[in-house]
């Protein structure tokens, strides 16, 4: 005997609310992550230029270090001192052995105040430090 003949499910056509969940879904994770990747960085900094700048491309995971002009140390927008970076760094070098660390100090910061935060980088071991600039008028 066959009883599927009096069985048939009703065909269903194009379904639109799942294709819309599926933009939406997308649309929330891409605003997130932009938000996130702009406040990695201090904006109101001036960072100086080089000739021989390259583009990087960016890490996942790697801590950017702001330094503005008066000596300040950010993190995140976050004001950090010193022993509190050291602190923070620690955790990081443990965590993430050859974890990246850059160091964006605007043009008009005092050498002292980047070679501070370098001993702190050097104190925790983190040797992967690089410097964030501009392109200069000869780079291309």
């Amino acid at each position: 005997m066959n009883f599927r003949k009096k069985f048939q499910a009703p065909h269903v056509g194009f379904q639109i609310a799942p294709l819309l969940d599926i933009l939406l879904t997308l649309l929330i994770f891409f605003m997130v992550t932009s938000v996130t990747a702009t406040r990695e960085t201090k904006m109101d900094l001036t960072v100086p230029t080089s000739d021989t700048s390259v583009a990087a491309t960016r890490n996942v995971g790697e801590v950017i270090i702001n330094i503005d002009a008066a000596g300040q140390v950010f993190i995140r927008n976050a004001e950090m001192s010193l022993p509190r970076l050291e602190t923070l760094l620690a955790q990081v070098a443990k965590e993430y052995r050859d974890q990246p660390v850059i160091i964006r100090a605007a043009a008009k910061t005092r050498h002292e105040n980047v070679i501070a935060v370098l001993d702190v980088c050097r104190k925790v071991d983190i040797w992967n430090i690089s410097f964030a600039t501009l392109p200069g008028k000869g780079a291309e």
